[in-house]
């Protein structure tokens, strides 16, 4: 489970065995965790995060979309 970063309380990964998935990334805090579609920052799952933590996150995701995006081909190609 490479994690590329960590940002206040969030973790920010994906799993070794998700590279016939598109690219993505997972998100976890505090027992809660989020997968979220890199290409187009939509949210796939949600286990317990509110909304607002939704948005906080999303935000960070935009932010960081080319470093996870470079993580992603960097590990699957």
């Amino acid at each position: 489970m490479p994690v590329v970063l960590r940002v206040g309380p969030y973790r920010f990964f994906f799993y070794s065995n998700e590279s016939n998935e598109p690219p993505h990334i997972h998100v976890r805090a505090a027992g809660n965790e989020a997968k979220f579609w890199l290409t187009s920052i939509e949210l796939a799952y949600n286990h317990g995060f509110s909304s607002p933590e939704l948005n906080s996150v999303s935000r960070l995701i935009k932010e960081y979309q080319e470093p996870f995006l470079q993580a992603w081909n960097d590990y699957f190609t």
